[in-house]
């Protein structure tokens, strides 16, 4: 679903520009920016370093990309829908555990630091993580508030607040213990988690 996304916009980017891209060279640029901000730092992820790494002109990528931020937000997108797909398929209870549990699976490894680079690196060049959030959060965000709500509506899920302060206590929280150092929340305890926040009423 995630994944669509980003050729979706992608397509959308290129036909206000000229050519259409292509998936193969999308996917290059993508993979090799994510692969260089894991393996040498985010730092080192420059503009001539993903061109050199995917082999595709730096005019190229400028063209596709309006911004080196924009661009590392898209690859880390990209990895989180080939690692993190949205749940498609059980009960809505089974599809948020399952989802959080990945999630803070994931948080223990490197793309855990990796989203806490392109963060970092959004808020020192803007100010703020709005791009990060309009490009990645936003989409992925109203996905799962919009499978809460469909548990509130099947009565699988008991709790009665808001679907997005539902999905903001439950990722907050993970977010919160990574980003901060404490010790890091379990796949078992999200799955936990998940159940005592939006009182799952059958497993």
């Amino acid at each position: 679903m995630a994944k669509g996304r980003i050729e979706a916009d992608g397509d959308t980017a290129a036909s206000r520009r000229g050519r259409p891209r292509s998936a193969e060279t999308t996917s290059a640029i993508l993979q090799s920016a994510y692969t260089l901000m894991a393996e040498t730092g985010l730092a080192a992820t420059s503009i001539d370093a993903v061109a050199r790494h995917s082999n595709v002109s730096k005019m190229t990528i400028y063209k596709w990309w309006p911004s080196r931020e924009a661009l590392l937000i898209d690859a880390f997108l990209h990895h989180a829908s080939l690692m993190l797909p949205l749940p498609t398929s059980g009960t809505a209870a089974e599809r948020l555990r399952n989802h959080a549990a990945a999630y803070a699976k994931a948080l223990q490894g490197e793309f855990g630091k990796v989203q806490l680079a392109v963060i970092s690196e959004c808020i020192s060049n803007t100010g703020s993580a709005e791009i990060f959030y309009e490009r990645y959060l936003r989409y992925r965000r109203t996905a799962l508030v919009e499978l809460i709500a469909a548990g509130q509506q099947d009565g699988s899920v008991g709790a009665a607040g808001t679907p997005e302060d539902l999905y903001d206590a439950i990722y907050g929280s993970l977010f919160y213990r990574y980003i901060f150092g404490i010790k890091p929340i379990s796949p078992a305890q999200a799955r936990n988690l998940v159940d005592t926040l939006l009182m799952i009423r059958s497993r």
